[in-house]
Parts: structure tokens; C-alpha cells; sequence
């Protein structure tokens, strides 16, 4: 077996050696000027001599580490020139990404030291073993931190220009998990490692033709660091980190602190355990985090499609468990900037602005003011964003009121404008990590709150568009009620003339008795209409008996015009009241229409399934046309007293028990008014009706 493993390392290491060469040489014959490709190839060649030294002189040989800790540098050179002449780093390397190459650098040199150092050391030593231990630790931090820098760098690139760089970074990617899982079972398992070691030169030389397709795919493209994984990943590399310098911590403190070893290790990990729990979870710490790493890893402060989104999804946000509109927009622009809370101030009557409402607002609201319309109007007419803590130094020109300058609770002014109107503004609470805005705050802040002045204003003129339908519905209930007034004036006004010739006729006076009640129960009705919790909707429709509806309405007219009643019919559903209210309008226009000794005609049958009123009268008739265009228009009216609601109501109030209302005229014929309803089931009789 040992033999085998023998075989197979040296062959598989030479392997890689050829293949790596070949590419290399392929390279430098190319005769790029770009740096890019030479550092490639010489990372190419170093990684071959390692590989071929591997394959001649095996890992047990102090200079196999060397060369390895070569080949990581050359790699990692080529990527930081990657990087720095990308896009994103052609001003020159930022001084966070700088530091990550060179701390791993700096292990690599670390690592370097103390494999020559404890190879000149006795095996049985203690320092000898203390060195190796931080050796495999060094040469696992070195693999996690490649493996970092190799995530950046792929997530910068582009997806439509990945073809090349992927297959490259996931060769490196590759090796140096490998790295990372041989050493990390070194550690664990020592026992076991001969296998992987025989088993990495075949790793390399897989590993090799990739590169090789990467490379005639081509490597260009623009950088794009995901902020996200980003951060994430510089989080889980700062855990990992930290869990290394606790283990070499841990080993330096078995060597140095002797039979208190325990004792320290234990008070250390207790230190840093709290430490960890107090800075963690603060808002500051990781607000500065965040803006360490935009500023260090990013050209712009901001992500700006991640904050676009997150503005449309926070204002936009559906359901009846969302928060009112004036919170969302306040919390949608509080978190563009990480403030902790927002005040919406909207435009009043006077033309300033006074408070509407808050999101996550901790401190007290009682001596919130108004802003001045004067103060107003400049801001409308500039747009500006004002930075109150710079205003507070002096350096604003604006003269703003003074509960909102002569605290620190305020930190920005965000105007919203839509169409040039400024329609209200936005204060936000200063950010857990105190700054300054600067030019990309002020774009993203005019640009965020042009779009939540849009909604905003979209809102408010729903409400508006609400308002003026309420008034429209109380219009509309009005103007029919003027209408029925106008029949009742025009009842009692009969009533009063026949009272001066018939006062001493006791069937008269039980008459005048019973309409008079019916016009007080009329007019009760009216008021009742016009209240705001009435939605003009018929009531639940029950049996009705038309027979006695008809005859009932016909003897409120019968000393007006003669009126004969005729047919039957089986019970109607429909509303009473409704019903008498629309025979009621159209035999008035019925009458209004014909000559006073040409009887109006109500006439009650069934048909298919609909009890039928017919009000028929022989007057002037109406023209098709007149019928069409203008009969049931509202506010349309051939008598010049009248108000052309009559049958624009009739028609509103059939259609809303179901019912219908077809017309039939000719002019100098007549007209006949047909009222359709459904009947009742079979089950109601005319006692239930009763």
C-alpha cells in the first residue's frame, strides 16, 4: 500500500508539473504586454517547480512547504492585479482589500518562518511540536482566506463575462480547499493524512486542463462586488479568524503559562466569550461594520437596485395588516440611510407643514411644531436636502424653526416633491454611526423622496376622489329628494285650494287627515335619506300586494286627476316603499301629460314570471329619439318647472330591487310606462304579505 501511494503521488505531481509548465510556456509566448497574463504564467511555472519538486523530493523535504507557501503568493499576486485593474479598483486598491492581501500574505510569510524554524528543531521537543501546531493553523487560515478573496473575486465579475475567470478561480478555489481539508485532517487525524497527500498531485493535475479552457475563454470583464455576500463573508472569515487566533492562543498559553495554563485559557475564552456578546449585538457596531466595509470594498456608499427595491416593497407593501401609507414611506426612508426613526411633516391649509405622523420614534412629539410657509416655498423652489447637523454648525442658509435645530434628535430634511409642488418633508433621526451626508445620500435621498411624494400624493388624491364621491352620493339623494318635495308641494298645494270649497265635507276632511300623515311620513322619510349613514339602498324586498299599493296611490290623486286601477296580480318581492315611490312619480308625470278629463290608467297583471304595472295615459306622447337620448337623463326635463329626475329615479330604484322599466310612446298617442318585478315564491301568501 505504501508503495502504491508512493507511485501515485510522485506520478501525479509530475503530471501537474507538465501540464502547469505547458500552460505557462503557452502563455509567455503570447507576448502580452498586460500584466495579467505574465503574472498568470509565472504562477503557472511556480506552481509546476512545485509541483515537480513535490513529485522528486516528497512533502517531507523542507522546501516542498516553501514552495507551496510561493505558489500561494504568486496566485494570490495574480488576483490582487486582477482586482486592481478592474473597474472597481483602476483608482487603486482600497485600503480594506489592500489589508486582506496583506494579512494573508503576511501569513504565508509567517507560515514560511516557522516551517524552517521547527525543522531545525528535535522531534521530541516541546517547542517542536508547539510549531508544528501553529504551522497546520497558519497553513489553514492561509487556505481560508485564498478561499475568501476567491468568492470576491468571482462575485465581482460580471455573469455575462464569467466564462473565463470562473473556471480559473474555481480551479483555485479547488486547491485550496484541498489545502484546507488536508491540513485540517493533519491536525485532527495524522494518521491519515499520507493518502491525501499521494491523492493532491492527481487534484492538480485535473485541475490543470481547466485553467486551460478558462484561458482560451478569456478572462476580461468588470468587477461588481455583491454587498451582501460581502459583508457576510468578511463576517464568517472575521469568526473564522477568530476561532484560529483562540487556537494558537491556546497552544502559546500550554507552552508559556506552565501549570496555570488552564486557568488562563480558561479566564480568556470567558473575556473574549463576553466581549463578543456586548459588541456583536450593537446597532453601532454593526452600523459601523457596514459602512467600514462599503467604504473600503465599494466605489458608491449604497447598492443602489437593492435600496430601489426595498423602497418599492417597504411603501408598497399590500394587506390589512400593512401600516398606514405615512409610515411606510417613513421607515422606507429611514432605512436608506439607517436612521432608527422618521417624522412625516404634509403640507396644512396654510401652506407649511405640520406633523402627520412617525415611525419608531422613541423620544417625546409634544413640542413638535410647524415649518413656516416662507420656509416652505424655498424649499419647493430649490429642492434642497438639508443636513441639520451642518445647519446647526452654521453652515446652512435656511432659517428653520428652532424645535427642529436646537436638538441633536434631528439629522436630515428630505423635501418630497411632486411636480414641483412640495407636498410635505421627511426628518430622520441621526444614524447610529454619526456622519455627514454627502453626495451620494443627497441623490439617493432626492430621488427616494420624489418617489414617496408620488405615492403620497396618489393617496391623497383617492381621498379626495372619495370625498367628492360622498358628496356626489349626497348630491344625488338630495336632488331626488327636492324632486318628491316638489310632488308634495304640489299635493298640498291642491289640498289647500279644495279645502277653501269642500272644509264642511267630512269625507274631505278625513281625506285631507290621511294625506297630510302621509306627507309628514314622506318627509321623515326625505331627512332620513339625507343622513350619511343611509346608502339610498332598498330594503330587504318582501311580499307585496300591488293591488293595494296601486289603489292606495291613486286616491292620493284621485281630486287631482281621475286615475282608474284595474287587473291583479300575485305577490311581488320588492320593497313597499320604493314601489309606491316610483308608481308615484311616474303617474304624476303621467297626469302632468294628459288633458284633465283623459284618465291616467294603472294596470296590474303576471307575466312569465314578473308582476307587471302599466301607467298609460293619452297625452302628447314622446318622440323614440326623446325616449333614447333623453327620458332617463338626469337634470333633462321637457316641462319647464320641472327638474328631470322623475324617471332617472323610477329607473334607479326598479333596477335596485331587481326589477325594470320599459317605456312604449308616440307622439299625440300616448305614453304607457311598464314597471316589471319578480314575483314572490309560491310559499308567500297575501297573509304573510299583510
Amino acid at each position: 500500500m505504501g508503495a502504491l501511494l508512493q507511485f501515485v503521488g510522485d506520478w501525479g505531481h509530475a503530471l501537474a508539473a507538465v501540464l502547469f509548465a505547458a500552460l505557462g510556456i503557452f502563455l509567455l509566448r503570447r507576448r502580452d504586454e498586460a500584466p495579467e497574463p505574465r503574472l498568470l504564467a509565472a504562477a503557472l511555472l511556480l506552481t509546476s517547480c512545485w509541483a515537480l519538486y513535490v513529485s522528486f523530493g516528497g512533502v517531507s523535504k523542507p522546501l516542498s512547504g516553501v514552495g507551496e507557501s510561493i505558489r500561494n503568493a504568486a496566485w494570490l499576486l495574480a488576483m490582487y492585479v486582477m482586482l486592481r485593474r478592474g473597474p472597481v479598483g483602476r483608482a487603486g486598491p482600497t485600503m480594506a482589500v489592500s489589508a486582506v492581501y496583506a494579512a494573508v500574505s503576511g501569513l504565508i510569510l509567517l507560515q514560511t518562518f516557522t516551517d524552517l524554524t521547527w525543522r531545525q528543531l528535535s522531534p521530541a521537543s516541546d517547542l517542536h511540536h508547539a510549531l508544528v501546531s501553529c504551522s497546520l493553523i497558519l497553513r489553514m487560515m492561509t487556505a481560508i482566506g485564498s478561499l475568501l478573496l476567491v468568492h470576491h473575486l468571482y462575485t465581482a465579475w460580471p455573469s455575462r463575462a464569467r466564462g473565463g475567470v470562473s473556471l480559473l478561480l474555481g480551479s483555485l478555489a479547488a486547491m485550496w480547499t484541498y489545502d484546507l481539508n488536508l491540513y485540517a485532517i493533519c491536525w485532527f487525524a495524522p494518521h491519515r493524512v499520507s493518502e491525501l497527500y499521494a491523492l493532491r498531485g492527481l487534484l492538480m493535475g485535473l485541475v490543470a486542463p481547466v485553467i486551460a479552457v478558462g484561458m482560451r475563454k478569456g478572462m476580461a470583464g468588470r468587477l461588481q462586488l455583491s454587498r451582501a455576500i460581502t459583508f457576510q463573508s468578511l463576517s464568517i472569515f472575521a469568526v473564522g479568524l477568530y476561532v484560529a487566533v483562540l487556537t494558537a492562543a491556546a497552544v502559546l498559553i500550554e507552552l508559556i503559562a506552565g501549570p496555570y495554563a488552564r486557568v488562563v485559557e480558561i479566564a480568556a475564552v470567558f473575556f473574549t466569550a463576553v466581549t463578543a456578546l456586548v459588541l456583536l449585538p450593537s446597532p453601532q457596531v454593526r452600523a459601523l461594520w457596514k459602512v467600514q466595509v462599503a467604504k473600503h470594498f465599494f466605489q458608491h456608499r449604497y447598492d443602489y437596485r437593492t435600496e430601489w427595491m426595498r423602497f418599492g416593497d417597504t411603501i408598497g407593501r399590500p394587506g390589512e395588516d400593512a401600516a398606514p401609507l405615512g409610515e411606510r414611506v417613513a421607515k422606507a426612508m429611514a432605512d436608506i440611510t439607517d436612521s432608527p426613526g422618521a417624522l412625516l411633516l404634509l403640507r396644512d391649509e396654510q401652506g407649511g407643514l405640520a406633523f402627520e405622523t412617525q415611525w419608531n420614534w422613541s423620544s417625546d412629539l409634544s413640542d413638535i411644531g410647524t415649518v413656516a410657509p416662507a420656509i416652505v416655498a424655498q424649499l419647493e423652489q430649490s429642492g434642497w436636502i438639508v443636513d441639520l447637523g451642518r445647519l446647526k454648525a452654521g453652515d446652512g442658509a435656511l432659517d428653520l424653526p428652532q424645535w427642529m435645530t436646537r436638538e441633536s434628535r434631528f439629522w436630515a430634511l428630505v423635501p418630497l416633491i411632486h411636480y414641483g409642488r412640495m407636498i410635505g418633508a421627511l426628518l430622520l433621526a441621526p444614524p447610529p454611526i454619526d456622519r455627514r451626508l454627502d453626495w451620494e445620500d443627497f441623490d439617493m435621498l432626492r430621488a427616494a423622496g420624489r418617489q414617496a411624494a408620488t405615492h403620497i400624493s396618489e393617496a391623497q388624491g383617492q381621498q379626495a376622489l372619495d370625498d367628492a364621491q360622498r358628496f356626489e352620493e349626497f348630491n344625488r339623494r338630495f336632488a331626488f329628494i327636492i324632486h318628491d318635495v316638489k310632488n308634495l308641494v304640489s299635493q298640498l298645494s291642491l289640498l289647500s285650494r279644495n279645502a277653501e270649497r269642500h272644509a264642511d265635507n267630512p269625507e274631505f276632511r278625513a281625506d285631507m287627515v290621511l294625506t297630510l300623515k302621509e306627507s309628514v311620513g314622506k318627509m321623515n322619510d326625505m331627512l332620513a335619506r339625507l343622513s350619511q349613514h343611509n346608502k339610498g339602498r332598498a330594503e330587504e324586498p318582501r311580499p307585496v300586494v300591488l293591488i293595494d299599493l296601486l289603489q292606495q296611490v291613486a286616491r292620493t290623486r284621485a281630486r287631482q286627476h281621475p286615475v282608474h286601477v284595474s287587473g291583479d296580480a300575485p305577490l311581488a318581492l320588492a320593497d313597499p316603499a320604493r314601489v309606491e315611490q316610483i308608481v308615484t312619480h311616474l303617474l304624476q308625470n303621467a297626469i302632468d301629460a294628459s288633458t284633465p278629463d283623459s284618465p291616467v290608467d294603472l294596470r296590474l297583471s303576471a307575466e312569465a314570471g314578473e308582476a307587471v304595472v302599466a301607467i298609460i295615459d293619452r297625452g302628447k306622447g314622446m318622440s323614440a329619439e326623446y325616449i333614447r337620448r333623453d327620458l332617463f337623463k338626469p337634470f333633462s326635463s321637457s316641462k319647464a318647472a320641472g327638474f328631470g329626475l322623475g324617471a332617472f329615479e323610477a329607473r334607479t330604484l326598479a333596477q335596485a330591487m331587481g326589477g325594470r322599466i320599459d317605456v312604449e310612446s308616440k307622439p299625440g298617442a300616448g305614453s304607457r310606462f311598464t314597471l316589471r318585478l319578480p314575483l314572490a315564491p309560491h310559499s308567500d301568501t297575501r297573509e304573510k304579505a299583510a
